[in-house]
């Protein structure tokens, strides 16, 4: 069945793939002991496996995204819920791999449905410092006629040295709506008045809700089922990294957090034992060299829900801005040419008048 026009949902198959997207992934048979030859890759293996291989000592930020704690399959893997000791074990497993890969001023961020959070807290405390626990407000969810619907995931904020790690807060306002401005002695206080309405930026919370999930229309979605928002990995990287670090996930799925990292001038590395989700990853790569676009991330700032009018009026009126920025260059050689040509043709007209 043909897809719609506006399905941007990326979900090839392997047999389908576009033309380079193969050949740009690495798996366990590619040397991968120097940074230089894992550095913004995409390896496809198993990442219990992968991460022994890899060097030490080399990432700023972690984005650790595991299967959770339930029953679910990944392009026909199926991973299985355990007990909680088990599941505890499995925690701790991964963290021995990654944290020798850890810089001492590194950051980590864990994600988890709330009943994998119970299970894995206890672990996280004892191997990292807590900084915080984001709560993300997903909305999609599946309805319960005996139970509230679980529309919300945990983000853990952890770092190996609490008096040294990094945390760039004015890189992740968000940008929302002023329902009753505030003026003091006629002037805006705090907020700003645009032709798409009034607009305060505001600090970062640990609640955030002005994300969705992927959905079929957004260039960004693909046939992976529990993939993450580029505007979610987007906030996690603009404050706990900075340009030019390397941004490291061991269960890197379609690619979100290493396509969020390029488009955002981060290098990165990213395992995943799918080689079909490492072909979507590597596809979406490929893109970000051209197209640095992240939804719901305008102007330095993010923004809440039901704003892209606003958005899209700013985007035009930077385009605007800098067309006119370039036409102004463009006359200014103009005239500087024109004068030059006029001057040469005196200098000449004159040698012409000696003899």
């Amino acid at each position: 069945m043909a897809k719609s026009k506006r399905n941007k949902t990326i979900d090839f198959s392997l047999e389908d793939a576009p033309a380079g997207v193969l050949e740009s992934i690495k798996d366990e048979h590619d040397n991968l002991s120097q940074l230089d030859s894992i550095i913004n890759q995409t390896i496809n293996g198993d990442s219990f496996k992968i991460m022994q291989e890899i060097p030490d000592n080399f990432v700023d930020l972690a984005l650790i995204d595991p299967p959770y704690n339930i029953n679910k399959q990944y392009d026909g893997m199926n991973f299985k819920k355990m007990t909680d000791n088990d599941y505890q074990e499995y925690t701790q497993k991964w963290i021995n791999l990654v944290k020798p890969k850890l810089k001492n001023n590194a950051s980590l961020y864990v994600f988890a449905d709330w009943t994998t959070s119970i299970v894995i807290a206890p672990i996280l405390e004892k191997n990292f410092v807590i900084k915080n626990r984001i709560t993300w407000q997903r909305e999609k969810g599946r309805g319960s006629l005996s139970n509230w619907k679980n529309g919300m995931e945990d983000v853990w904020f952890l770092v190996n040295d609490k008096n040294d790690y990094t945390f760039n807060v004015d890189a992740v306002k968000l940008r929302r709506r002023v329902i009753a401005p505030y003026r003091k002695n006629g002037k805006a206080k705090d907020w700003e008045a645009t032709a798409s309405g009034n607009f305060r930026d505001t600090m970062p919370s640990n609640f955030w809700d002005d994300i969705s999930i992927p959905y079929w229309s957004m260039p960004e979605n693909t046939g992976h089922p529990t993939q993450k928002p580029e505007k979610l990995l987007a906030k996690i990287i603009l404050a706990s990294s900075n340009k030019g670090d390397i941004v490291f996930d061991p269960f890197a799925g379609a690619g979100s957090s290493l396509v969020t990292a390029k488009k955002l001038n981060r290098h990165y590395v990213g395992i995943e034992q799918s080689r079909l989700y490492t072909a979507w990853g590597a596809y979406r790569l490929l893109k970000a060299t051209n197209d640095k676009s992240i939804q719901g991330y305008t102007d330095g700032v993010f923004w809440e829900r039901n704003t892209l009018a606003a958005q899209q009026a700013i985007a035009r009126k930077k385009n605007a801005k800098a067309k006119k920025v370039d036409s102004d260059k463009a006359k200014s050689t103009n005239a500087k040419d024109g004068l030059n040509d006029e001057q040469n043709s005196k200098k000449i007209n004159r040698n012409i008048n000696l003899f």
